[in-house]
């Protein structure tokens, strides 16, 4: 089981998915891609999510190994931020899509205490 303060940064990236997924629901990439709302609320919820992962893996770097693609959501979170003007819609969309349940059902188990 995390620590406290790790389960802390946990329920913090399973909140913010938690509200992406919420955001998303029933959206079209095209309602995505129109709505400067919806884009900046599902990029700060992804901004979210790599900090508090940046946070818990340097608390417990073990956990890395237990979240799919750790370094790249954290880079991912560094692009959002300090390359924003190149962000592409495409790429958010699809990682709300592909990558979102993945890592969303990992933090859960880790929360679960699920080995």
């Amino acid at each position: 089981m995390p620590s406290r303060e790790a389960q802390k940064y946990l329920y913090d990236i399973a909140g913010a998915a938690d509200y992406i997924a919420q955001f998303t629901a029933g959206r079209s990439f095209e309602e995505y891609r129109t709505n400067p709302m919806l884009r900046s609320a599902v990029e700060r919820q992804f901004e979210i999510i790599g900090e508090a992962l940046n946070q818990l893996l340097r608390r417990e770097p073990g956990l890395g190994e237990r979240i799919s693609d750790a370094s790249l959501i954290v880079a991912f979170r560094n692009r959002l931020i300090h390359g924003y003007a190149s962000v592409s819609d495409e790429v958010v969309w699809g990682v709300v899509e592909r990558y979102l349940p993945v890592l969303s059902s990992e933090v859960r188990d880790l929360l679960a205490g699920d080995e």
